[in-house]
Protein backbone atom coordinates (compact mmCIF):
# COMPACT_ATOMS: atom_id res chain seq x y z
CA UNK A 1 0.00 0.00 0.00
CA UNK A 2 1.41 3.42 -0.59
CA UNK A 3 0.42 5.49 2.14
CA UNK A 4 2.29 8.77 3.01
CA UNK A 5 4.18 9.91 5.89
CA UNK A 6 0.71 10.73 8.12
CA UNK A 7 -0.52 7.15 7.40
CA UNK A 8 -3.60 8.62 4.59
CA UNK A 9 -4.17 7.11 1.19
CA UNK A 10 -1.95 8.26 -1.64
CA UNK A 11 -4.21 9.14 -4.52
CA UNK A 12 -2.35 6.56 -6.85
CA UNK A 13 -4.32 4.03 -4.06
CA UNK A 14 -7.33 5.97 -3.39
CA UNK A 15 -7.57 6.07 -7.81
CA UNK A 16 -7.04 2.36 -7.90
CA UNK A 17 -9.80 1.40 -5.45
CA UNK A 18 -12.25 3.66 -6.82
CA UNK A 19 -11.93 2.28 -10.18
CA UNK A 20 -11.94 -0.83 -8.83
CA UNK A 21 -15.09 -0.14 -6.94
CA UNK A 22 -16.84 1.45 -10.32
CA UNK A 23 -15.88 -1.94 -12.07
CA UNK A 24 -17.59 -4.06 -9.84
CA UNK A 25 -20.68 -1.37 -9.52
CA UNK A 26 -21.14 -1.16 -13.61
CA UNK A 27 -21.03 -3.58 -16.47
CA UNK A 28 -19.89 -2.88 -20.53
CA UNK A 29 -22.66 -0.61 -21.87
CA UNK A 30 -21.91 1.65 -18.63
CA UNK A 31 -18.47 2.18 -20.13
CA UNK A 32 -19.33 2.35 -23.76
CA UNK A 33 -21.65 4.94 -22.83
CA UNK A 34 -19.33 7.34 -21.00
CA UNK A 35 -16.55 6.38 -23.89
CA UNK A 36 -18.61 7.77 -26.62
CA UNK A 37 -19.79 10.95 -24.61
CA UNK A 38 -16.06 11.58 -23.79
CA UNK A 39 -15.49 10.99 -27.63
CA UNK A 40 -18.27 13.55 -28.23
CA UNK A 41 -16.99 16.23 -25.52
CA UNK A 42 -13.42 15.61 -27.39
CA UNK A 43 -15.03 16.18 -30.83
CA UNK A 44 -16.29 19.07 -30.06
CA UNK A 45 -13.22 20.75 -28.36
CA UNK A 46 -10.52 20.22 -30.84
CA UNK A 47 -9.80 20.64 -34.58
CA UNK A 48 -8.89 18.87 -37.60
CA UNK A 49 -5.48 19.61 -36.79
CA UNK A 50 -5.62 18.03 -33.39
CA UNK A 51 -7.34 14.56 -34.89
CA UNK A 52 -4.57 14.86 -37.88
CA UNK A 53 -2.17 14.86 -35.29
CA UNK A 54 -3.15 11.92 -32.73
CA UNK A 55 -3.76 9.98 -35.72
CA UNK A 56 -0.09 10.75 -36.64
CA UNK A 57 1.68 9.83 -33.72
CA UNK A 58 -0.37 6.55 -32.83
CA UNK A 59 0.86 5.84 -36.24
CA UNK A 60 4.34 6.27 -35.25
CA UNK A 61 3.83 5.18 -32.54
CA UNK A 62 3.08 1.89 -33.80
CA UNK A 63 5.34 2.20 -36.24
CA UNK A 64 8.14 1.71 -33.58
CA UNK A 65 6.80 -1.37 -32.17
CA UNK A 66 9.47 -4.05 -32.95
CA UNK A 67 8.81 -3.58 -36.87
CA UNK A 68 9.04 -0.23 -38.99
CA UNK A 69 5.98 -0.53 -40.73
CA UNK A 70 5.62 -1.63 -43.85
CA UNK A 71 8.12 -4.42 -44.67
CA UNK A 72 8.29 -3.76 -48.80
CA UNK A 73 6.73 -4.02 -51.92
CA UNK A 74 3.57 -6.42 -50.37
CA UNK A 75 1.21 -4.17 -50.93
CA UNK A 76 0.42 -2.74 -47.24
CA UNK A 77 0.32 0.66 -46.06
CA UNK A 78 2.53 1.36 -43.22
CA UNK A 79 0.90 1.86 -39.91
CA UNK A 80 2.50 5.51 -39.67
CA UNK A 81 0.03 6.31 -42.70
CA UNK A 82 -2.70 3.89 -41.85
CA UNK A 83 -2.66 6.25 -38.63
CA UNK A 84 -2.26 9.31 -40.21
CA UNK A 85 -5.12 8.74 -42.44
CA UNK A 86 -7.47 7.87 -39.31
CA UNK A 87 -6.38 10.78 -38.09
CA UNK A 88 -7.50 12.76 -41.02
CA UNK A 89 -10.54 10.88 -42.02
CA UNK A 90 -11.62 11.48 -38.31
CA UNK A 91 -11.16 14.95 -39.14
CA UNK A 92 -12.76 15.03 -42.19
CA UNK A 93 -16.08 13.18 -40.42
CA UNK A 94 -16.07 15.70 -37.55
CA UNK A 95 -16.26 19.00 -39.44
CA UNK A 96 -19.15 17.17 -41.54
CA UNK A 97 -21.00 16.99 -38.22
Amino acid sequence: MARNDDNKMSREEAGRMGGEATSKNHDKDFYQEIGQKGGEATSRNHDKDFYQEIGQKGGEARGNNGNNGNSGGDGKMSREEAGRKGGEARARQRDRN
